[in-house]
């Protein structure tokens, strides 16, 4: 065997052992999340929802006329009822502010429309902010469809006065493509699986900005969102854990909203993901192993391992696989079943099949059969990666850079007005 197969194939194997691995101490931790939170509900702990506070849900909007119906209207069919809702409109060049007034006008008691120049989703965000009034604000994006029980989960996830935000669980609404599918189905790993795992050594490190509720207090304590960053919702986390609050998980608190139905769009998004990383870690790297973080700082540093370290030498190893395949093809394996155990692939299907029933969505097993396309998903990650580190090294301009939206909605039982959504 070459010396270059020899390398490549312990650098795939390591990494593959790496993630697998890791991944496989996140299973105690998420069965303990789910028994505690058993033992939570039948000793009836105290909770947010307790005092039924008054939520200020904001949603900010740029160029969002195909989505921004059917997001209001599942809002509004919540089965909690104390909030305001303020959507501010960003300077949009269609008719999403004209949506945005109707909408308003037609439930002055409870909307509130705003209009701004263009200035970006966290200059959005923080311009909401200042008109809210409530104990709790709820950031949600325009393509987000709340289920009926979504804010009364989200406020039962504040069982603890040092819980200063929560996040709760995204999905993808528009499941009429491969590539959508496929989203839905690795997101229970991604979002229910490791969300769960975290929250119990309060590690999450991002509270969705789809679906994410704040207290204000904490809010108070780190200030406004920051207007020069891809990922406003990271590194507001990041400065949540700063302040010395928990941030908490809220598995049955779930939003749906629109995946990249296109390879350019996903490609677009995993970019704009991952420079927002690279940002949050760059403003935050005196938290890295600081012990004055706790678990946390701890935490940071296998985040930078795993997601910035280990995709670029995933990149490496990856561009050396075809000299290998020419060069040295008796080093690969033989047999189909022997590529399953080399990729991992048996590994991954177990903890995806493990994601699910904790998320008691076994109706997703029916898509089980775009599972073969993850490695070719993972892969396409390793280089969206490689391609932000260039982005930011050339100081390249941050803006929305949002997804087109289809307002296509493939969930059934969801409250949304179906003038505004085009069914699967």
């Amino acid at each position: 065997m070459s010396a270059l197969a020899v390398v490549v194939l312990i650098g795939l194997s390591t990494l593959i052992f790496w993630v697998g691995m890791i991944k496989l101490l996140f299973i105690p931790l998420s069965l303990y999340f789910e028994i505690r939170q058993t033992w939570r509900n039948h000793r009836k702990v105290k909770t947010a929802l307790d005092d039924e506070p008054l939520v200020s849900i904001i949603v900010p909007g740029y160029n969002e006329e195909k989505v921004l119906g059917a997001c209001i209207s599942s809002i509004l069919a919540s089965s909690y009822q104390h909030f305001e809702l303020i959507m501010v409109n960003d300077g949009s060049t269609d008719s999403t502010a004209k949506v945005m007034r109707d909408l308003a006008e037609a439930n002055p008691y409870t909307v509130i429309f705003v209009d701004q120049q263009n200035s970006g989703k966290g200059a959005a965000l923080n311009t909401g902010t200042a008109y809210a009034n409530g104990e709790f604000i709820m950031y949600v994006d325009s393509d987000g469809v709340f289920g009926k029980d979504t804010i009364r989960q989200m406020l039962k996830g504040f069982d603890s006065p040092k819980v200063g935000a929560v996040s709760g669980d995204d999905r993808p609404v528009n499941l009429d493509r491969v590539q959508t599918t496929l989203l839905a189905l690795i997101s229970h790993v991604g979002t229910g699986f490791i969300r769960r795992a975290l929250a119990v050594v309060n590690c999450l490190p991002v509270v969705s900005g789809n679906n994410g509720l704040f207290r204000l207090k904490a809010l108070k304590a780190t200030g406004p969102l920051r207007t020069d960053t891809l990922g406003e919702d990271l590194e507001l986390t990041w400065r949540i854990h700063r302040a010395g609050y928990r941030v908490n998980f809220a598995p049955q608190a779930v939003v749906y909203a629109e995946s990249p139905s296109t390879l350019k769009g996903l490609w677009r998004q995993r970019v704009r993901w991952a420079r927002g990383m690279l940002q949050a870690t760059r403003i935050h790297k005196n938290m890295i192993c600081n012990p004055h973080y706790g678990a946390f700082g701890a935490y940071l540093l296998f985040n930078l391992l795993s997601m910035i370290i280990v995709p670029v030498a995933q990149i490496f190893v990856l561009l050396g696989m075809p000299i290998v395949i020419i060069t040295d093809p008796d080093a690969l394996p033989t047999t189909a079943l022997g590529w399953v155990g080399f990729l991992g692939l048996a590994l991954a299907l177990v903890i995806l099949i493990y994601s699910i029933a904790l998320n008691r969505a076994w109706g997703d097993l029916r898509h089980i059969w775009v599972f073969p396309l993850w490695p070719i998903y993972s892969t396409l990650v390793g280089f969206t990666l490689g391609w932000a580190i260039i982005l930011e090294v050339k100081g390249a301009e941050k803006n929305w850079n949002k997804l087109e939206r289809t307002g296509t909605i493939s969930v059934s039982g969801l409250s949304v007005d179906k003038q505004e959504a085009s069914p699967a």
